[in-house]
């Protein structure tokens, strides 16, 4: 393949993964990547220094207003604020929104992890602190690093990829203490079936690691959970 039929990479997220690859430009030396992979991490390093203690909230960005997981997510943020926590979410509409609008309600920090993508997604207008990253795997770090529990509203691809980067890392030693709470029984009941029935009945999991991600429905019991891997913050 010759360069003029590689494709020019839309985000850097796209070039450094196929900057290797015959199909896509290679727009940047290593040397560029990992000096723009630093100055990312130090941002948020030093943008999310003070945000302590805080919960995420994740979620459909296309969950719409009239919903009630919006309204149900705008409350969860607004008790999350109430509880002395932050909260974190990434940034876009829909639930993200909502618990962003319920964490500014209780007059609460709100942050917004927002991520680059060929198809733009502003951030909502509920934010105290918005940072956009061009790296997913910094912007998951970021998630796990400046908060101290999980909360999981329905949602797709997105949610279920941080949904399962957090319960990787709390099985694995490298997230401790990091509740994990999934929100709409209905929703989440076959993923946990499938989990019981395939990966523990098959020994692929323990049962230590099955109970990493409650269930549940009450939203003072989401945010007791959820707040119940630190401290309280006082």
């Amino acid at each position: 393949m010759t360069s003029e039929s590689k494709r020019i990479p839309t985000t850097l997220d796209e070039e450094i993964i196929g900057s290797g690859s015959l199909a896509v430009e290679s727009t940047q030396s290593e040397t560029e990547r990992l000096d723009r992979v630093r100055r990312e991490l130090l941002e948020g390093f030093e943008r999310l220094a003070d945000v302590s203690p805080a919960i995420c909230v994740f979620g459909s960005a296309r969950t719409p207003p009239d919903h009630p997981e919006y309204e149900l997510a705008r409350r969860v943020g607004r008790e999350i604020g109430e509880a002395g926590f932050a909260t974190i979410t990434g940034g876009g509409p829909g639930t993200m929104e909502a618990a962003n609008r319920g964490a500014r309600d209780a007059g609460a920090t709100s942050v917004g992890l927002n991520i680059e993508l060929p198809e733009e997604q502003g951030p909502n207008p509920y934010l105290d602190i918005a940072i956009t990253f061009r790296y997913f795997f910094v912007r998951k770090l970021m998630f796990v690093r400046y908060s101290t529990g999980l909360v999981v509203f329905p949602g797709g691809f997105g949610t279920l990829d941080e949904l399962f980067e957090v319960m990787t890392l709390v099985q694995t030693r490298k997230a401790i203490d990091h509740p994990v709470v999934l929100v709409g029984r209905d929703y989440w009941s076959g993923l946990v079936d499938w989990m019981r029935s395939r990966l523990l009945a098959e020994g692929r999991i323990s049962a230590e690691d099955f109970e990493i991600a409650t269930l549940c429905e009450d939203p003072s019991e989401i945010v007791a959970i959820a707040c119940s891997g630190t401290v309280d913050p006082g």
